[in-house]
């Protein structure tokens, strides 16, 4: 006899715990998923950063110094519009000698959906195998461009780091990028 009132006090317990608040700041009179629905609705009403609106500052670099290394070359960029977001990889290409190509995404880490306002900054990787210089499977590259996800538009920069070999042919560079992450604090 005495087994159900403890049952019935574990559940009535188990029910209050559920229905405890997930700490959430919703507005007064709701209650934190309401809160959470509002912030994501909100998010989603941000507009894609554009590249006119950033400042980007390629490097300075971990740059490959001979044939075969591998050099990292971080990429910052800065809001200077208003609240904005970035969701995925960059597009890059880099070119030389009349050959444009594209650098891969890193498909091993997995993108987030940033907001930044006024003045935030995000930051990605971009990897690259240096390549022998006059080696017809390398692209002496001398262009690196790059745009936002979604954007027809690229802001180009000079490249300093060699030439970067390719995959088989010089069409197809050993680079790749990691997708944007949060930089600073």
């Amino acid at each position: 006899m005495r087994a159900l009132p403890i049952a019935v006090t574990v559940l009535a317990a188990a029910l209050a715990l559920t229905s405890c608040d997930g700490g959430g700041s919703g507005s007064a009179g709701t209650s934190g998923k309401s809160g959470d629905t509002a912030g994501s609705a909100k998010k989603a009403a941000v507009a894609a950063c554009v590249i006119g609106d950033t400042g980007i500052q390629v490097g300075p670099a971990n740059a490959a110094t001979a044939a075969g290394d591998t050099g990292n070359i971080p990429v910052t960029l800065t809001n200077k519009g208003a609240q904005c977001t970035l969701k995925g990889f960059p597009g890059l290409s880099v070119e030389g000698g009349g050959t444009s190509a594209a650098v891969a995404a890193d498909k091993s880490a997995a993108p987030e959906q940033l907001t930044l306002a006024k003045g935030d900054t995000a930051s990605f990787t971009i990897t690259y195998v240096r390549g022998a210089e006059g080696d017809a499977k390398s692209l002496a590259v001398k262009t690196l461009k790059i745009a936002l996800p979604g954007a027809d538009t690229a802001q180009s920069f000079p490249w300093s780091y060699g030439p970067v070999t390719g995959k088989g042919s010089a069409s197809s560079p050993n680079a790749s990028t990691t997708p944007f992450q949060h930089a600073g604090d």
